[in-house]
């Protein structure tokens, strides 16, 4: 059962104009999960496109414009917020979240999006999960230092949003963790670490640039 701190009726909020709303880029992405309306009813439902902002979302239910809603979804946890309109199959809510959490769901929502192309061998070996801090810095054998964005880690390596593109094998530094490219995409690279860690925490604490 999901968590039921809503009220037992259906609390209708005045509907808020795209205008209003922060502007997110949704990512198309697939992920199954379950939802509670305000009436405390629970069904399973379908993320279809998603940002840190709003989300698309297939039901069986789609619940009353101004509804309050909490889900629980594959990969992301908990997100709450109101319904803002049907759509064909569902509906589209709006997510509320405070600016580390919207931080962290993108990154989530990056990996989410990008995971075909991140599947590494390695990772279907280890578990891939968003660190705490996201923030690190990449340094070359011949010194020069780029500040990175951590989307995923895994114990044997990274998917790192870097602005340079490394040729494929090059030995870097992230954080203090020896590693090499391994796979270049979109906004960045996959690296490899030349040892593969044992605990996720150790991985977290090496990743860290003080």
């Amino acid at each position: 059962m999901l968590s039921d701190d809503l009220p037992t009726r259906p609390v209708v909020a005045r509907k808020r104009s795209q205008a209003d709303m922060p502007r997110f880029q949704r990512v198309k992405i697939s992920v199954l999960g379950r939802y509670m309306l305000a009436d405390r009813r629970e069904f399973p439902c379908q993320v279809l496109e998603m940002s840190p902002g709003d989300a698309v979302v297939v039901a069986p239910v789609a619940g009353n414009v101004g509804e309050k809603i909490i889900a629980y979804l594959d990969h992301i946890g908990r997100i709450e917020g109101v319904i803002l309109e049907g759509v064909e199959g569902g509906f589209l809510m709006e997510v509320s979240a405070s600016p580390r959490k919207r931080d962290k769901m993108s990154a989530q929502l990056t990996w989410l999006a990008n995971k075909e192309i991140l599947n590494l061998p390695e990772d279907r070996r280890h578990e891939r999960v968003v660190p705490d801090n996201r923030h690190s810095t990449v340094v070359l054998d011949d010194g020069r230092r780029y500040n990175c964005k951590i989307i995923d880690i895994s114990l044997s390596g990274a998917a790192i949003e870097l602005a340079v593109r490394p040729a494929m094998g090059t030995p870097v530094t992230l954080g203090r963790m020896r590693a090499r490219v391994v796979r270049h995409f979109q906004d960045g690279v996959a690296v490899e670490f030349a040892a593969s860690q044992e605990m996720l925490s150790v991985v977290q604490q090496n990743l860290r640039i003080n």
